[in-house]
């Protein structure tokens, strides 16, 4: 029988990034940026799901990202808010996963695939949930909100990743 072992530091490592998320999700719920649309906005705690895609694996990632979601609904939101971000939240990063596989794609790249797939997810249960087939409407706006966003983190994850990296190894 095979035993599941998670050494101290890779418990240690999620606690981190999951403490890093809920700080940027913090942090996010205190900028009064208004995009205009409703769900725009900047992703901060998604650089730590990015990170953590890098520096882990999809699973602990996965992880990271479903306890975000959950712990931010339930301090800075609403059952609604969960709703939405678990859809965009496991839509993107099940593509994010997929991409970053390949080896041929750059972070930045991932990361804005990652944000643009995050808003699809988003309009698809909007869609579900209000029953109005014309919320597609607001998908070429969310495309380039995730576009940018997507590009903002991934620069910033491509700058800070191998930074990381060497902290970590040693």
């Amino acid at each position: 029988m095979k035993k599941n072992h998670i050494s101290a530091k890779t418990v240690a490592t999620l606690a981190m990034m999951i403490a890093l998320a809920m700080i940027f999700s913090y942090v996010e719920s205190l900028i009064p940026i208004n995009f205009g649309i409703p769900g725009v906005k900047l992703g901060l705690a998604n650089l730590a799901i990015v990170a953590s895609l890098y520096l882990l694996d999809g699973k602990q990632a996965l992880l990271i990202s479903v306890v975000r979601i959950i712990l931010s609904g339930f301090l800075f939101g609403n059952l609604a808010s969960i709703m939405y971000s678990l859809a965009g939240g496991l839509l993107s990063l099940a593509i994010m996963v997929l991409l970053k596989k390949t080896k041929k794609i750059s972070v930045v790249a991932v990361s804005v695939v990652g944000g643009i797939c995050h808003n699809i997810g988003q309009v698809i249960v909007a869609i579900l949930v209000v029953e109005n087939l014309k919320l597609v409407y607001y998908i070429p706006v969310l495309l380039i909100s995730g576009f940018l966003t997507g590009l903002l983190i991934g620069i910033v994850s491509h700058l800070l990743l191998p930074r990381v990296k060497r902290a970590f190894a040693s």
